[in-house]
Parts: C-alpha cells; structure tokens; sequence
C-alpha cells in the first residue's frame, strides 16, 4: 500500500498557495449538502486541494444517468448511496479528510451545521430545502455558494448581509413559513430562476427551447452536461477556497455566467437593460409555457 502524508498529498498546490494558506485550508470547514452533480465536482475538487473537514449530505442513490456527468458516479456506484459513495470516494482521494456524513436529516440539523461551518456550497436542486438552508444561513453568519439552473456555467456568492435568492429573483416563498412551501410553489420558484438566467445571459442560445419549455412546465428532469456540470463545480470551488483564504474578489450575490462558447464572462445586466429584457423574457416564458 502507498505511503500517504498530507504534506506530500499537497505538495503541487504550492506555488497557487503559500505553505499558510495550505493550513488554513487543512483547518477549513465546508459543507455540502447534495454531492451529486455540481455539489459533488466542488466536493471533489476541495478534497483534492486539501480541504480537511466537509459535512456532506444526500438523499438519493446513483443512476445510471447520472454517469455522464457525476464524478462519483460510476458503474461499480449505481444503485448506492451518493453521499457515501461520496464519502469512500474522498477518503480514497484524502484517507485523513475529516466527513461527516448524511441523508435527509441535514434539514433538521441545518442550524448546528451553519454554525459549524461558515462556507455552505449549495449542491441541492430542491427550492423548500434551499430556502430553509438560505434564511438559517443568515442568522448564522455563514456564507452561501450556489449556481444557476442554466445551460452556461455560473457562480454567485450570498455573504450573510446579502438579500436571499428568494427575495433577489421575487419567489412566491417570501415571508411564508418554509415547511408550507408545496410543489407549486417549487415550480414557480425554478421558473423564476429560469427567467433570471434567460434575461441575464446568453444561456437561450445553447439550449433546445421544446425541451426547456418542458422542463419550465415541470414534464421533465433537468436537462444536464459534463463540461457544464464540472466547470460549475470548479467555479464553486474557487469561490470556496477563496472565502477560506480571504482573498479579494470573485463572485457577488447576483454572480456571473461563464460563456466558453465565444468565450467570455456575462455578468448581470444594470437595471435599464434588465427590465426590458426581463418583459420579453416572460412574454417568450409565457409562450412557451401555453405551447
């Protein structure tokens, strides 16, 4: 059996860090619930850099079409658990990594879990459990990283003083008790992320509308790619790393979309622009939707 020490398991990433910053990510605390799609690639990848102590949480077993894009998922994982295909994973990546480990019962636990650990990468596509984790968040001071549903890979960071997604992209949850939040209500919720991300992108353009309208009207999964899905967990990552370090930077709480296609960075259109565009968006939305 090889040898492992930490020192040697980290010895490339300096030179990106400094021997200090190393430590601080050895000490950090991130947590993650659904380690699936984006959430796992950031999983990974922090492992990978050296982060010592993740909670981590999922509900769901691998499928076999989660293999083209989940990292933990592959032939010898389906039908298992994520989250602890996710956890032996890592350790076979890092066996001193620090895991605590999951399922459903991260909700009731979520206020321990945000005082615990001050960077939350958000890797969970359920809008009740998003709302629940969001408010907590702020009362506990911890910081949210999160992406778009989109078809562009993107990022953005809510600090505790920043306005929630709920209220930023208008839910109908706001002010509503989170276990009253129905599956209308989660409906309503990703078609108004859906219409953020069409106004504030270019994301229309790489994406089949029939089968976005279908989702839109909740007839289908979302639809998903590797390049997108790493390239999300990457961004997240980063972000991650950069609140550990305290470094300068990276994304805001309305975030920015990576175009690879031409390639460049889209960021949020000033109000003016957002607007207009926002009315034809919903109007398309609408269309759509009747179609």
């Amino acid at each position: 059996m090889t040898d492992f020490t930490y020192d040697e398991f980290v010895t490339r990433n300096l030179g990106f860090v400094t021997a200090e910053e190393q430590a601080k990510l050895r000490a950090a605390r991130v947590f993650i619930p659904g380690v699936g799609g984006m959430g796992g690639a950031a999983f990974m990848l922090l492992v990978r850099a050296g982060v010592g102590h993740f909670a981590i949480a999922d509900i769901d077993t691998f499928e076999v079409s989660n293999l083209n894009r989940q990292l933990f998922a592959t032939l010898d994982t389906v039908d298992k658990s994520k989250v602890e295909s996710a956890a032996a994973g890592a350790r076979r990546i890092n066996p001193e990594v620090q895991l605590e480990v999951m399922g459903g019962e991260w909700l009731d636990r979520i206020e321990d879990l945000a005082a615990r650990h001050p960077v939350i990468v958000n890797g969970t596509d359920d809008a009740r459990a998003g709302v629940r984790m969001y408010r907590v968040a702020r009362e506990k001071r911890a910081t949210v990283i999160d992406a778009y549903a989109a078809t562009l890979p993107s990022v953005y960071v809510v600090r505790p003083d920043d306005p929630r997604p709920e209220e930023r992209m208008r839910y109908p949850t706001v002010g509503k008790d989170w276990t009253a939040i129905d599956d209308e209500d989660r409906m309503q919720c990703l078609n108004r992320e859906l219409e953020w991300a069409l106004t504030h992108s270019n994301t229309h353009r790489y994406v089949d509308l029939a089968i976005a309208a279908e989702l839109a009207a909740g007839k289908r999964k979302r639809f998903s790619f590797a390049p997108m899905v790493v390239t999300t967990g990457a961004l997240m990552a980063y972000e991650a790393i950069r609140l550990i370090l305290g470094r300068d930077g990276g994304a805001d709480h309305r975030g920015y979309f990576f175009n690879p296609h031409t390639p460049g960075v889209e960021r949020p259109l000033p109000w003016p622009l957002s607007a207009a565009k926002g009315a034809l968006v919903r109007r398309f939305m609408a269309k759509m939707g009747a179609a």
